[in-house]
């Protein structure tokens, strides 16, 4: 959940002293990571899933104050747009059943949301990027009402002297539109997955991360359409990159994938977001160092697909988590749990690879792979290990799902979990169908009518059964 903010306006002072206390706070975990401070404590899980408000006609509902007020659960709260919201899953340890206690968390809070919308005349669903969603959706008006969104905003554009944001997508249809703010951000919600992690294991774990996000992509595509414009398998992944654009230097890009893969430990990232990334919002707080406040928030305006997070335990001890973030929302809850799995599993396996798979691959080609994946879903060719080409769903068959069995046993996932879970994403490569998929494929039988598509895709978002068992009727 992102920390709302007590001002949006600032002055120089504001980013001279909060300059300070990021550096005085960045010195400080170097010295946590150094003596060995940080909270070890095994490995957790945790989510967040962004989803959308509808009305009776499947366009957006910006509607989200009253709906929180009428769901009233600290778990659900507001997003960007007033048509977005966020749930957010307690964690949870690693044990043999921890996949069904996460899917039953998290059906029961979204069946709490699905009751609230239907009271209040809306609907709800989770979707990478919505396929009735207009360009016109996205103005000032539909920003939530908080101080981050406002700074964010205006921030982004200080940065950027005012110059509207030039969107320039190439699929399988051509996308140019420009926005006078970063409302656009809204359209790409993403199912996040918080990794809690033993500090010593960081450095292995976050360059498996990255390696890992290009096949994961692929699999778990959900977002084809903007504008009623086919793109990408992944639409998000080019949508929010160019959303928040504030210049025209790869290294200050506050979307990305990052230039290289660590090398000596993760402090690395957070010294280099100290070193590369201006402050977005100097949002000065009274509060000790030991409480990371500023650095916290600027870590949180850097939005990396594979993102480092300081967090705190109930005893106010710090500790370390990894975020994953190019995973999109839907198609089920299923779908999203079976996601999890493999995304665990697959990068404590290499993590825990002998040598290291960051040694066999070079970033550049795990760069390649990431946007080739998001491009081109399960149709993509990626490097894998040693030089090998590969098209991915045929890399997910014969060798990654067997990694993630190995990965998820190395948690103490019981074998029964294990199998059911990634069955689901091992038969979702083998149909070669993802969210993505059944989109393009529902369009090409019945046309390419959004509030239709919505529709039939929300009636078997209900049912909870997995997008690869969709049919096209």
């Amino acid at each position: 959940m992102g920390e709302e903010i007590d001002q949006h306006i600032f002055n120089g002072k504001d980013f001279e002293q909060f300059s300070v206390n990021l550096r005085a706070e960045t010195a400080l975990l170097q010295e946590w990571l150094h003596d060995g401070y940080l909270l070890d404590d095994g490995y957790s899980a945790g989510v967040e899933i962004e989803a959308w408000l509808l009305n009776a006609a499947n366009q957006v509902c910006p509607e989200n104050e009253a709906f929180l007020q009428r769901l009233d659960n600290p778990l659900v709260v507001p997003e960007l747009a007033k048509f977005n919201f966020e749930i957010n899953a307690p964690p949870l340890r690693f044990s043999e059943d921890v996949f069904g206690q996460m899917h039953r968390q998290l059906t029961s809070t979204w069946a709490a949301c699905e009751k609230s919308a239907f009271d209040l005349d809306m609907r709800t669903v989770a979707v990478g990027i919505l396929p009735t969603v207009r360009q016109q959706d996205f103005v000032a008006e539909n920003m939530s009402a908080l101080q981050r969104y406002k700074a964010m905003n205006q921030q982004v554009m200080r940065m950027r002297n005012g110059k509207p944001m030039q969107i320039d997508i190439q699929g399988y249809d051509h996308l140019q539109c420009q926005l006078e703010d970063v409302m656009l951000e809204a359209a790409t919600t993403s199912f996040q997955m918080h990794l809690q992690l033993p500090p010593d294991k960081a450095m292995r774990i976050y360059n498996a991360s990255k390696i890992v996000s290009a096949p994961l992509v692929a699999v778990t595509a959900n977002s084809p359409w903007l504008f009623a414009k086919n793109l990408w398998a992944e639409t998000r992944i080019p949508v929010f990159e160019q959303s928040v654009q504030v210049g025209h230097s790869h290294l200050t890009d506050r979307v990305t994938f990052g230039i290289r893969y660590v090398h000596e430990s993760i402090m690395e990232v957070f010294a280099s977001n100290l070193a590369r990334f201006p402050i977005l919002l100097p949002n000065v707080v009274d509060a000790p160092a030991e409480e990371m406040r500023h650095l916290s928030l600027h870590n949180g305006t850097i939005w990396r697909w594979n993102r480092p997070l300081i967090g705190f335990a109930e005893n106010a001890r710090p500790h370390l988590r990894l975020e994953q973030r190019c995973v999109p929302a839907g198609p089920t809850m299923r779908d999203s749990v079976a996601n999890m799995a493999f995304y665990y599993g697959l990068v404590i396996a290499l993590a825990e690879m002998q040598p290291a798979p960051e040694l066999q691959l070079p970033f550049a080609n795990a760069y390649e792979n990431f946007y080739n994946c998001a491009r081109d879903g399960l149709d993509a060719e990626v490097f894998w290990l040693d030089g090998e080409v590969i098209n991915v769903a045929q890399l997910l068959e014969q060798k990654l799902i067997r990694l993630a069995e190995q990965g998820l046993d190395t948690l103490g996932v019981a074998a029964d979990s294990i199998q059911y879970w990634l069955g689901i994403i091992h038969d979702r490569a083998v149909s070669r169908q993802n969210g993505a998929c059944w989109q393009r494929r529902w369009c090409q039988k019945h046309g390419h009518d959004m509030a239709r598509l919505v529709e039939a895709y929300r009636v078997r978002q209900q049912d909870d059964q997995p997008v690869h068992l969709w049919s096209l009727d």
